[in-house]
């Protein structure tokens, strides 16, 4: 009787050490990116700990009601909070770190660009591929004649790397309201493009950095003329669902309204789960230029594929050399300090503040957004805010260096 005693007590040990270890893969499961403190990294976390001051007097001065961080180095989660209130109409509710943020143009380098390089890995496209070539319609840049040499006097063609760099000489933008008279409200990518591209181009392909939502939704249309699939459904079934990134999407679909962040009041109303970019709420919510929406969790995920050089937890997204040279300034062009739909060293790339490396790269987003990532000393940066809540009339600009320094700063050990 004694031994079954035992054996039975035993038997309830090894259940709840088992049940214990099914709880610890479960949390790991659930957390890709596990969580450290930054002294398990080679930081501060004195000095990392700044940012929380400065995040919270921005929100009392209304630069914006809430905000996201999430600092990752070396594989590690080192700093994951939320500030201030995810809304304020109709009523103030609190911001979490679980939220859903209108990414605006970070969907340029995440979906679009990504999605691109994807389809030049499998040998659908080439960077050097005329624009043309995918939308006949695209109307060349032509200069007048008498005013340069005659040979120059011949069209030019922007290629695909072109549209990638903001160097094809198209307008950063188009009036949506003018195109919606015009053309209709919803109105499908094709025919937007159509329009796109037959406006008159600033000059000609390459040799001036003029930022574009435009080239980015004709890049859209290419990925539907090449795969049959929008950039919505092509950048999920290759990035986001491979890398089991659960809340990245275009169109958040009802089930998640309760936890995305409102932007800007429109005709009474906040726009929830609804993108605030004009041009892509024509195309009802997909588009190359905007309309990605995600937490800074999942783009945690993202940015470590992009630091593990394409790959994350076994699942390839992009060979390294694909990610190389979409992180590099592109030499065509070098003067436009771009990559391949990441920015590095232009006039937008303010998101990096002063102390991280010439190498590093990233992106903003006109909802508030941001991301920096620096290869160097494999630090990330996702700095998310809620800045056109209620109205659009702040800027982040100067708080996103802000944050940017202080999370360089809090780098002890490079190494």
């Amino acid at each position: 009787m004694d031994r079954l005693k035992r054996l039975n007590t035993g038997f309830r040990k090894l259940g709840i050490g088992v049940l214990i270890l099914f709880l610890v893969l479960s949390l790991s499961l659930a957390h890709p990116l596990p969580k450290a403190k930054p002294e398990k990294v080679g930081m501060s976390s004195a000095r990392l700990n700044r940012v929380k001051a400065i995040i919270q007097e921005a929100i009392e001065r209304k630069d914006f009601p809430g905000a996201v961080l999430l600092v990752g180095r070396k594989g590690k989660i080192v700093f994951h909070q939320s500030f201030g209130n995810s809304q304020l109409i109709p009523a103030s509710q609190p911001m979490s770190t679980s939220m859903i943020f209108d990414l605006a143009s970070i969907t340029k380098p995440v979906a679009t660009a990504t999605s691109i390089m994807i389809l030049v890995e499998q040998g659908k496209i080439r960077l050097w591929d005329k624009v043309k070539d995918f939308i006949p319609e695209f109307k060349p840049y032509v200069s007048d004649v008498g005013q340069v040499p005659e040979e120059i006097n011949e069209p030019q063609d922007a290629r695909l790397w072109h549209l990638l760099t903001h160097t094809s000489g198209l307008p950063p933008y188009t009036d949506a309201e003018e195109v919606a008279q015009r053309f209709g409200d919803p109105l499908s990518t094709e025919t937007l493009v159509d329009h796109i591209a037959q406006l008159e181009k600033s000059g000609p392909p390459g040799e001036a950095f003029h930022y574009s939502c435009l080239g980015f939704i004709s890049l859209a249309s290419i990925i539907k003329k090449v795969t049959g699939q929008t950039v919505a459904e092509f950048a999920a079934e290759n990035i986001f669902l491979p890398l089991k990134m659960k809340r990245t999407f275009f169109t958040p679909s009802a089930e998640f309204h309760h936890l995305c962040v409102p932007t800007e009041v429109v005709d009474g109303k906040p726009l929830l789960g609804i993108v605030h970019d004009p041009l892509a709420r024509l195309q009802e919510g997909i588009s190359g230029n905007a309309g990605l929406f995600s937490t800074a969790g999942d783009l945690a995920i993202f940015a470590q594929m992009i630091l593990n050089k394409g790959e994350f937890k076994g699942k390839r997204i992009l060979s390294p050399l694909a990610v190389e040279r979409m992180t590099s300034v592109y030499p065509e062009v070098a003067f436009a300090g771009r990559g391949l739909g990441w920015d590095l060293d232009s006039s937008f790339s303010t998101n990096s503040g002063d102390l991280f490396g010439p190498d590093s790269f990233g992106h903003t987003g006109y909802t508030g957004t941001s991301i920096w990532i620096d290869p160097e000393t494999e630090t990330f940066v996702i700095f998310l805010t809620n800045r056109v809540h209620p109205d659009d009339g702040s800027s982040v600009a100067s708080m996103r260096s802000r944050v940017a320094n202080i999370v360089a700063s809090s780098i002890i050990e490079k190494r």
